[in-house]
């Protein structure tokens, strides 16, 4: 998933991970437009193939869309996302995208055991895909041309910001 604003270098960290995760024997998913895709579930999640990511690397920004979600800062918004993600048995995420994005995605790490015992209760899930998926694990990239996120010296998109400004 990319997330929030888009910045060059996502595309190479999108087919790096599309290619590794099928390396590895990994089903991998684009979720596309961020975290308002998720939320709206259906063709917004997409299976992806190797071939998915081939000729992407010299394109700007992100082929799998990217968006800011004002829905994704409510709390059923986030729970919506839970319901799609447990349908189609995902509960490990790469999420590249700014502060917004990252700390959405924390947020919604921590409520995850909930929203499942809710979507259990409510019957919107099963008791077996419940079990199944008791928390959700996600490695966060920073995507941002602001190069502004601690614990990091270079952020996706920084350097070809800083290129672009010097030109």
């Amino acid at each position: 998933m990319t997330s929030g604003g888009d910045a060059q270098g996502m595309n190479a960290a999108v087919r790096a991970i599309v290619r590794a995760g099928i390396h590895e024997g990994a089903e991998v998913y684009a979720i596309r437009e961020g975290w308002h895709g998720a939320i709206s579930g259906g063709d917004y999640i997409t299976h992806m193939s190797w071939s998915d990511v081939s000729g992407i690397l010299n394109k700007g920004g992100t082929v799998i869309g990217t968006a800011r979600s004002a829905e994704f800062r409510t709390p059923e918004g986030r729970k919506r996302a839970v319901a799609n993600l447990i349908e189609r048995g995902i509960d490990r995420l790469i999420v590249i995208g700014g502060d917004g994005s990252l700390s959405g995605s924390r947020a919604l790490s921590l409520e995850w055991a909930q929203f499942v015992g809710e979507l259990r209760d409510e019957g919107v899930i099963t008791a077996e895909q419940a079990e199944a998926h008791p928390r959700l694990n996600i490695v966060g990239m920073v995507g941002s041309i602001d190069n502004d996120m601690v614990g990091t010296d270079m952020t996706i998109g920084t350097d070809s910001a800083m290129h672009r400004i010097t030109e």
